[in-house]
């Protein structure tokens, strides 16, 4: 039979995934800097010392959760990539899992949204952005060799086009999430699609590339 949990008392891994979602939900209410021990031990229902022995500090929650966040937005849009398809396959599927992430767990993405404090030691929604980037730089760079492109510019477009979804992200979660998600996506992957798929072999700028003067 099992072990019959004293009233009010949870084991320790429970009660430390009880700690991570509540500490998710008052960082992405308050921000890390207004956030508290205080109040996060007082909606989980625990003393501050509590707090404390799963996580040393403030800083320490702060730190498990955005790392969670990113292991799993990370694993989604992998797993997407992964899949068979052609390359505007995968940038449809890339999108939509970024976007599903955005509409089911809404407080990991306004925590890794937030500009995330130096003294966290934390690379917060830059380092998201960098690990997104060369997973899809990676996917990238077989279809622009293929197709005769520079292959050197992979990093480029994908930083350009992981830094269009986050954004429109932001804005969409601060909108209430609306137009709906496969609507957003559509639009997204036609503009992405657009230029991905009609890239010149050597871009240049129309108002040419000549360097500054200095004054």
């Amino acid at each position: 039979m099992p072990r019959k949990k004293k009233s009010g008392r949870l084991p320790a891994a429970e009660r430390r995934a009880q700690l991570l979602d509540v500490g998710r939900k008052v960082f992405a209410r308050r921000g890390f800097e207004a956030a508290s021990i205080e109040e996060i031990a007082e909606v989980a229902r625990v003393s501050r010392p509590i707090v404390y022995a799963h996580f040393g500090d403030k800083s320490g929650l702060f730190a498990v959760v955005v790392d969670r966040e990113m292991e799993h937005v990370v694993r989604r849009v992998t797993e997407a990539m992964s899949q068979e398809g052609g390359a505007r396959e995968r940038l449809e599927r890339v999108l939509v899992a970024f976007l599903s992430y955005v509409e089911e767990r809404p407080d990991g993405f306004a925590v890794l949204s937030r500009e995330t404090p130096a003294r966290a030691g934390m690379e917060g929604i830059t380092g998201l952005l960098g690990d997104l980037a060369a997973r899809v730089g990676a996917v990238m760079r077989p279809f622009l060799e293929s197709n005769g492109y520079d292959s050197r510019a992979a990093p480029i477009f994908a930083n350009g086009l992981i830094g269009m979804v986050t954004f429109t992200g932001m804005w969409w979660q601060q909108n209430g999430r609306r137009p709906a998600l496969h609507v957003v996506a559509r639009h997204l992957s036609a503009l992405a699609w657009a230029g991905l798929g009609h890239l010149p072999h050597r871009p240049e700028l129309s108002i040419g590339e000549k360097p500054r003067s200095r004054s």
